[in-house]
């Protein structure tokens, strides 16, 4: 199954604390996979759901995506800097997405060319 074809279908149900949801199995499997680079606390803080932000991975309780955060620190902006440009977000929760972000680089891909 493809990745496109896994975000149109559900596998486990998930408790959390913004209420019940069916996790994609797609993501499931990659939270397993990155479970030894981050700890309980940080995928906690972690969620993707396809009503939330088109399915990118975002902090939770927030519309902000890690993608984002992980681009203000790309800039050189500090934790305190990001807090103030988003209020809605935490330290743990930079933190959490800067962990995402360092599980995901150690994907192997493949360099894509530029023609």
């Amino acid at each position: 199954m493809s990745v496109r074809d896994s975000s149109q279908a559900f596998g486990e149900t998930l408790e959390g604390p913004l209420g019940r949801r069916e996790m994609c199995p797609y993501f499931e499997n990659h939270l397993r996979y990155t479970l030894p680079l981050m700890t309980d606390q940080e995928l906690e803080l972690i969620a993707v759901d396809p009503e939330i932000l088109h399915g990118q991975a975002h902090i939770r309780g927030t519309r902000v995506p890690v993608s984002l955060v992980l681009g203000c620190l790309a800039e050189g902006m500090t934790e305190a800097e990001i807090l103030e440009e988003y209020p809605t977000l935490s330290v743990e929760g930079i933190r959490a997405a800067a962990a995402y972000g360092a599980a995901l680089a150690t994907e192997d891909v493949l360099p894509l060319s530029r023609r």
